[in-house]
């Protein structure tokens, strides 16, 4: 298995993207991965790699790639962009065949756009959405989309991101009937958008899902559910509000634990324990964002993430490719849409309009 990684994306940059990389080759005896970046950068940052990791320095090669898509770049500049940056580069490696599935902390908008160019989209998905794990009370975890990719967004692309987190939540964590459930600001029917109302009615009559209704917010960490569906603007608002919490809980446990001569005892002997907390809690397990419709695989890791991080979207981006989650998604998707065309539309007196078929598969 080969990856394509864009080494100069994020906030750090190579000292984070080629330390995690190696990580992930350790971990990962059967994968091969290439960076793309500046070659003098990244010699240097391998140069002072731990000795540790030396054995890993086979499996990783070097590709050139002049140019960097500055974090602040518009994505139609990205477009329009010379194709010799590291972000086109990797992506390109991926659509001729050359890697099975691509990785990068840069910028989230370009790498939408020019992954939809390269790569394209699966079942005529007019656009991809961003999904990710949340820890969850029960100790699993649940998968939120979109993120942020579609900002606002139909019934008909709310129904679309629910049969993606299905298929993700079977293919990948192995489950055979994933819950799911559309995020809304109450459970009651007559609550939400439009948008959100005309989804839930259309996944209580396409069937095929084991789909739980409305939950809140909080229903996102309680372990009912597997899939929470909402749209980018929510969804991002949700995750950057999830993850500052999750910091500041275990940040106020350590100054709690350390404030005082007694507590730092108790604290001492309670030390395992919190370290498995804050293992629970740390976002950093967590990193890795799944660009869900493409026609390829792309996992976005955060802008800000250390090398642990970094390996850790690169893991997940192995787990795809053994999984081939492109392939699934296609025929799931394909099938469950062809289902859903033949349903009639009867949303109630009062409720959102009915949609067409011809409405339901055109580009949003």
């Amino acid at each position: 298995m080969r990856l394509a990684i864009d080494a100069m994306g994020g906030d750090l940059g190579p000292r984070a993207t080629v330390l995690g990389s190696a990580q992930a080759l350790l971990a990962h005896p059967r994968l091969e991965v290439q960076l793309f970046g500046r070659q003098a950068e990244l010699e240097r940052t391998l140069d002072a790699l731990p000795n540790s990791l030396s054995t890993v320095l086979t499996r990783l090669s070097l590709q050139h790639s002049p140019t960097i898509i500055a974090e602040a770049m518009k994505p139609s500049s990205a477009l329009r962009a010379p194709r010799d940056s590291s972000l086109a580069m990797m992506l390109d490696c991926v659509a001729t065949g050359e890697a099975d599935a691509a990785v990068s902390a840069g910028n989230t908008g370009a790498l939408m756009a020019l992954s939809r160019r390269a790569l394209g989209t699966v079942a005529g998905v007019p656009r991809p959405a961003i999904s990710t794990a949340i820890p969850t009370r029960s100790g699993g975890r649940c998968y939120l989309l979109d993120l942020g990719a579609n900002v606002e967004a139909s019934a008909e692309r709310l129904v679309d991101f629910a049969w993606m987190g299905d298929v993700m939540a079977r293919q990948v964590d192995g489950l055979e009937a994933p819950r799911v459930a559309l995020l809304n600001v109450g459970v009651e029917g007559t609550k939400g958008t439009a948008s959100v109302r005309q989804a839930d009615a259309l996944l209580r009559q396409a069937g095929d899902l084991d789909y739980r209704g409305f939950v809140e917010g909080d229903g996102i960490f309680s372990g009912e559910v597997d899939v929470v569906v909402c749209d980018g603007f929510v969804g991002n608002a949700v995750l950057k509000a999830s993850e500052g919490l999750a910091r500041m809980l275990i940040g106020r446990v350590q100054q709690t634990f350390e404030a005082h001569w007694s507590s730092r005892l108790i604290g001492a002997l309670a030390r395992p324990a919190l370290r498995r907390l804050k293992n629970q809690l740390d976002p950093v397990r967590y990193n890795g964002a799944s660009l869900l419709g493409l026609g390829g695989i792309v996992v976005k890791s955060h802008g800000g993430a250390e090398a642990t991080g970094f390996a850790y979207a690169v893991s997940r981006a192995v787990q795809e490719v053994e999984r081939a989650l492109p392939t699934h998604l296609a025929s799931e998707l394909s099938r469950r849409r062809s289902a859903i065309a033949a349903v009639p539309r009867d949303f109630g007196t009062g409720g959102p309009p009915a949609c067409r078929p011809d409405e339901y598969n055109s580009e949003r």
